[in-house]
């Protein structure tokens, strides 16, 4: 197992720790589960880094990876939803967009297409990452800063609705009917 695989599988790892941290409530699980949070999302970008550096790209890191964020953002989301502190439709956008996204990646690569992540796309991964670490840590830790929190998650929807249309409008020859 190469270093960026090893460390997608500790992404994945992290997200029983997290959601426990985060559903558990205990003195300090804010902090707790904001760093663990940020550390798992902190590691999508240094595996990816290694491998493409370090050529160690492989069938199973392209296979794992887009998994683990899936897996890592829809765990806190619904943690989130759960502690009340989400609107449970404002995760149905974000987790939705990113189950019919892969299920695109899945047609693509059916038809021997590839469908590479694009330059909205990441910048989606990187407001919603930071929009979830600021609802994360709460109004009691932010104070008046909280609207930050609540600016990012908008701005995660918006940009999450439109990289998604942005996938699906370039990909969409993927859908035409081969008998017309």
């Amino acid at each position: 197992m190469n270093v960026p695989n090893f460390i997608t599988i500790i992404r994945i790892l992290s997200i029983p720790i997290l959601i426990v941290v985060l559903l558990s409530q205990f003195k300090g699980s804010e902090i707790t589960g904001f760093a663990i949070f940020l550390l798992a999302a902190l590691t999508d970008m240094l595996d990816g880094i290694w491998a493409r550096r370090k050529n160690q790209i492989t069938t199973i890191g392209k296979l794992l990876d887009p998994i683990a964020d899936k897996l890592l953002v829809a765990s806190a989301l619904i943690c989130l939803v759960e502690l009340g502190t989400l609107a449970s439709w404002m995760a149905i956008i974000l987790i939705g967009r990113g189950i019919a996204v892969t299920g695109l990646r899945a047609i693509a690569s059916s038809q021997g297409h590839q469908i590479q992540a694009s330059g909205m796309g990441k910048i989606k991964m990187w407001v919603e990452a930071t929009a979830i670490s600021l609802l994360i840590l709460g109004s009691n830790i932010l104070g008046q800063f909280y609207i930050l929190a609540l600016i990012g998650i908008w701005l995660a929807i918006a940009v999450s609705l439109i990289s998604g249309a942005e996938y699906f409008l370039k990909f969409r020859f993927l859908f035409a009917s081969k008998d017309s």
